[in-house]
């Protein structure tokens, strides 16, 4: 299904540009890559670990799709997990996490990917004369999406950058005079900050991460671009996008529903998405979150006027002598500082039983702060019980391969250098 649809978008095709990979220096045409694709595989066995963002990426998947290999999209240096064995009727898996033992995975079928493909390629207007810019993982469920899937089942050409270094993505961008760019929030910001956002980008997308009010009004009005906040997860791909042609006005806003993507709210106060694009299931361990076509997400949520606006995590709230409080709800108050670009908050326990936990804020700024400066900044715009105690100053808050800030990782490393 996925091969045939391939070919039949690289007949129609044929003489266009498909995929420029300038750190190789290669380039194919659709009728190039097709051929390239119908080489042998190197890569024996049931299923396959492509990895890197590179041209071979997309022909290790090409190949695989040929043969009927299964696809397990790897980070670099990512080991491949093994599996006992894989799940009946499914072509691709994407990892989610190993860090407790045994790989963990979400198996879809081919039509789930082809619905993914569709709705992205919809809801975002993505267009073959605005070719996708490479700069995010294409191991990642967002990079796969949006930029792979886009590739080989829709014809919208891509081109991978080198480096998401500043300089890197601007001369990357010259060689197109239209261009579509996906990125996370801390590449937008680094690359507005050093007056690097190409003047080419027609369509921006940010996913990953909370995309904050204050870059994207400031990107807007200094460039004329508004960057598009995306929300997905690698059970069930796009969930919701913002649609609108202006700055958001609150933070918690993701957009509206993707086209296939049927939204409730559940008992829990959770998110709940059921469609075509909703993988099968777990693997190898089935669980009830995602079944059935649905998948419960662990993100509260509240459906109003036809948006989705997210009102933090079920597992990440903090406990306050029996009061909870979401951390998104702190960030939120804390970014509307205009010193304050980046912030991280989380929940530790407290010294004082009574008081079960003790929240935290990691804060990075863009001009001297003090705790105290912050605490009255806060004073107007939370309780006092949601206020931080407890304050950690960095220079800026790092992200993952996929372009995530961790909690349990900043909890982690909070708690062992205060011991």
């Amino acid at each position: 299904m996925l091969y045939e649809r391939w070919w039949e978008i690289a007949r129609a095709r044929r003489d266009e540009l498909a995929l420029r990979d300038l750190a190789a220096k290669r380039d194919w045409t659709f009728a190039q890559l097709a051929a390239a694709g119908e080489r042998p595989s190197s890569h024996p066995g049931p299923i396959v670990f492509p990895q890197g963002i590179s041209g071979e990426f997309i022909l290790t998947v090409l190949r695989a799709w040929r043969c009927g290999q299964m696809i397990c999209p790897l980070e670099v240096g990512q080991p491949p997990p093994v599996f006992a064995q894989l799940p009946t009727g499914c072509v691709h898996l994407k990892l989610t996490s190993a860090s407790t033992g045994a790989a963990r995975a979400v198996a879809f079928h081919a039509g789930q990917l082809v619905a993914d493909a569709s709705n992205i390629v919809a809801a975002m207007g993505l267009r073959p004369d605005w070719p996708n810019l490479g700069v995010i993982s294409l191991a990642h469920s967002y990079g796969f999406s949006n930029l792979v899937l886009p590739l080989l089942l829709h014809g919208i050409p891509l081109t991978l950058a080198d480096s998401p270094l500043p300089e890197s993505v601007r001369r990357a961008a010259q060689h197109e005079p239209a261009i579509t760019l996906a990125a996370v929030p801390a590449l937008w910001r680094a690359w507005h900050a050093a007056a690097a956002i190409p003047p080419n980008v027609k369509l921006g997308i940010s996913a990953g991460a909370p995309l904050a009010l204050a870059l994207e009004q400031t990107i807007f009005t200094e460039l004329g671009l508004k960057i598009h906040n995306f929300y997905g997860a690698s059970e069930c791909g796009g969930i919701a996008y913002d649609r609108s042609t202006t700055p958001r006005t609150d933070a918690t806003c993701v957009g509206s529903a993707m086209p296939q993507a049927d939204l409730s709210v559940g008992e829990s106060g959770c998110l709940e998405v059921r469609g075509q694009t909703v993988g099968q299931t777990y693997w190898p361990t089935p669980e009830a979150a995602l079944a059935g076509g649905r998948f419960q997400t662990s993100d509260l949520a509240e459906l109003r006027g036809g948006l989705v606006f997210l009102r933090g995590r079920a597992g990440d709230q903090i406990n306050i002598a029996g009061r909870k409080i979401s951390p998104e709800v702190i960030e939120h108050a804390l970014l509307s500082h205009p010193a304050v670009h980046e912030c991280l908050v989380f929940g530790t326990p407290s010294t004082d039983p009574a008081r079960a936990e003790t929240i935290v804020a990691v804060v990075a700024s863009n001009v001297p702060l003090t705790d105290a400066a912050l605490r009255d900044f806060l004073t107007a715009r939370l309780a006092a019980w949601q206020i931080p105690r407890e304050w950690v100053w960095v220079k800026s808050l790092p992200v993952n391969q996929r372009g995530k800030l961790s909690r349990a990782e900043w909890r982690r490393k909070f708690l062992d250098e205060t011991r």
